[in-house]
């Protein structure tokens, strides 16, 4: 059974490389779902700006159907590598089963408990009269394709950390190339608007997910979709798992709700124009953070592989990789930010007041990413290992603090003042998770040396 890289075995530096790369990649190309939509929608002739705000409103309900994956894939997949890295195959198969029935009920839930509701969550959301339409056609479109978008996302990590990054990165290409053929016609030739845009990128969706299902069931993976073994023990463990990314991903989500409505409330009548300003913004802070989770996510199954096997010496050395590639895209994309912001934001809109806003909110919330860069490969490395108790509380200190920023800053210095809510994050929290990591880290990897446990 050929596979693309021995987690275990092969040389640590390379193969950081071999997977973080496809896996930034990949993440990188997935952001092109949502940049594609937003920059063909801003670009609708006579009311491309509202579009644009009616899109953005429905951020939150992206990023709610992609902490759902996160909880599921990203809970699930660091324990498989563990159980790989331990030789036992038939746990890890029992944990891949039981993931995939999770990702099924778990789209149900969502478009039988959202839709409903859909003109009052909008309206929470930030919708004002103008963008509502906007917003709803958008918002109905998407939802009807959850399990597409959950099993594209979350099973694609059980593809990653089993060493097939590029297979990984494959499927998340196909998916984007299909997105960016598909919105100027379902948009602009079929007359569709962002109904046009949501039903694309619900194709998109389709077709990665597809291809991602199909490879679990293939020969080439260790560890395949099978039927049966359902527990609820391993289902809890696998939430308990996934709850520090679902909880980044949800909590991101519930910031761009507040973002948007106090930026509605406080902008008086700008407020509009500043959600349009935040959606862009948002776009760009994607381009940041979706390679970089895909960095140090990527790269959790290397973790845990070697933390499973007691390896903590090839654990140690790949973490400080790991960070290096974290702080060096973080680096290129705050110079970016300044030198090519502009550019960024003319593809989503020509309005010059607008783009001007857009680039310097873009330049405030871009100022303190490369320290984020350390944020996100120490947190999702302790929830490679498995350390959930050490990598929830850090990731909630730092949205709290955006949080608490949110509110306290525009009631002090006016609307435009929220957009530092990010550096602040950003500066804070990765200060005490730099604290934190390496006063536990020495004593989480010294556990690996006593005697084998037993169970999941």
């Amino acid at each position: 059974m050929a596979v693309e890289n021995d987690l275990g075995r092969d040389k640590v530096s390379s193969l950081v490389w071999r997977i973080a790369i496809p896996s930034m990649l990949g993440q990188f190309v997935s952001v092109l779902y949502s940049i594609v939509d937003r920059m063909y929608i801003g670009n609708i002739p006579q009311v491309g700006d509202l579009a644009l705000a009616g899109v953005g409103v429905c951020g939150p309900v992206v990023t709610m159907v992609g902490s759902v994956a996160f909880l599921v894939g990203v809970g699930g997949a660091p324990l498989v590598s563990i159980r790989m890295g331990e030789g036992n195959l038939q746990e890890a198969k029992r944990v891949l089963s039981n993931c995939f029935l999770m990702l099924v009920v778990f789209s149900a839930l969502l478009i039988g408990g959202i839709l409903p509701f859909r003109e009052p969550m909008l309206r929470l959301f930030g919708a004002s009269d103008a963008t509502y339409s906007y917003a709803q056609e958008y918002f109905t479109a998407y939802l009807c394709g959850t399990f597409f978008a959950l099993a594209a996302s979350g099973l694609n990590q059980f593809v990653i950390c089993q060493g097939f990054a590029k297979m990984g990165m494959v499927s998340v290409m196909l998916g984007a190339a299909l997105n960016i053929a598909l919105d100027p016609l379902f948009i602009f030739v079929f007359d569709m608007g962002v109904r046009g845009a949501a039903i694309a990128t619900v194709i998109s969706q389709a077709a990665s997910a597809a291809f991602v299902v199909a490879f679990l069931f293939g020969k080439r993976v260790m560890v395949p979709i099978t039927f049966g073994g359902y527990d609820l023990r391993v289902m809890g463990r696998v939430l308990v798992m996934g709850f520090t990314p679902f909880l980044i991903v949800a909590v991101d989500n519930v910031m761009i709700i507040a973002m948007n409505a106090i930026l509605q409330r406080t902008g008086g009548a700008d407020g509009d124009m500043l959600v349009t300003c935040n959606t862009i913004v948002q776009s760009f802070m994607l381009v940041v953070t979706m390679p970089l989770g895909g960095i140090s996510g990527g790269t959790q199954g290397i973790l845990g592989y070697n933390y499973g096997a007691r390896q903590v010496d090839r654990v140690r050395k790949a973490q400080k990789y790991i960070v290096g590639l974290c702080v060096g895209y973080t680096a290129i994309l705050f110079v970016l930010a300044r030198v090519a912001g502009p550019l960024f934001v003319r593809l989503f809109t020509q309005e010059p007041e607008l783009a001007r806003e857009a680039y310097e909110a873009i330049k405030v919330c871009t100022l303190a990413i490369i320290p984020l860069g350390v944020q996100y490969e120490l947190v999702d490395g302790f929830t490679g290992m498995g350390q959930v108790r050490l990598s929830l509380p850090l990731s909630f200190w730092r949205k709290l603090v955006y949080f608490a920023a949110i509110f306290a800053l525009p009631a002090a210095f006016g609307a435009r003042a929220a957009f530092y809510a990010e550096p602040l994050s950003d500066i804070l929290g990765p200060a005490v998770t730099v604290v934190v990591y390496f006063l536990a880290i020495g004593k989480v990897l010294q556990a690996r040396t006593e005697p084998r446990g037993a169970g999941l």
